[in-house]
């Protein structure tokens, strides 16, 4: 009798289904933690210029003053964010008394998650007993082109 070595196809088409099942899985988990990576980036990124704003503007009874187009500087951060968009800092029209950071250029399903999220220290989220999240924004656009703005101030 000869004797064969090697493997055969079936065995290698094993290996490769097998191969194949654990890739699919790991890319998955990576998708998954860079999206909560970059979730986590906008929350410290949000807190810290709220931090920055209320530092800069202390000395003031009011956020009239601020102007989108110098605050990133004189704050030391970049106005962009990690979904390619950008984030903005308004006095709100109807308060001179509180200001509005935007989060622009968001997905559908992180503006859910942005919306629903409790904004700790925002006025919508403290003014309803923390029930609230403190967000608002329209998440029925495009991926890429939603928004939402969590007011800050009294």
């Amino acid at each position: 009798m000869k004797q064969e070595y090697g493997r055969s196809m079936i065995e290698m088409m094993g290996v490769l289904a097998i191969m194949g099942v654990i890739t699919v899985g790991a890319i998955a988990a990576i998708s998954s933690a860079m999206s909560l990576q970059k979730r986590n980036t906008v929350n410290d990124e949000v807190l810290q210029m709220v931090t920055q704003v209320r530092q800069l503007f202390s000395e003031y009874d009011d956020y009239s003053n601020i102007n989108n187009s110098t605050i990133f500087g004189a704050i030391g951060m970049s106005n962009k964010n990690p979904y390619g968009g950008t984030y903005e800092i308004s006095v709100n029209p109807s308060n001179s008394r509180q200001f509005v950071i935007s989060v622009n250029g968001l997905s559908q399903s992180d503006c859910e998650y942005f919306v629903t999220k409790g904004w700790d220290g925002s006025v919508g989220y403290e003014m309803s007993g923390r029930t609230a999240s403190g967000a608002s924004g329209n998440c029925n656009n495009q991926n890429g082109q939603n928004v939402i703005q969590i007011t800050y101030g009294e």
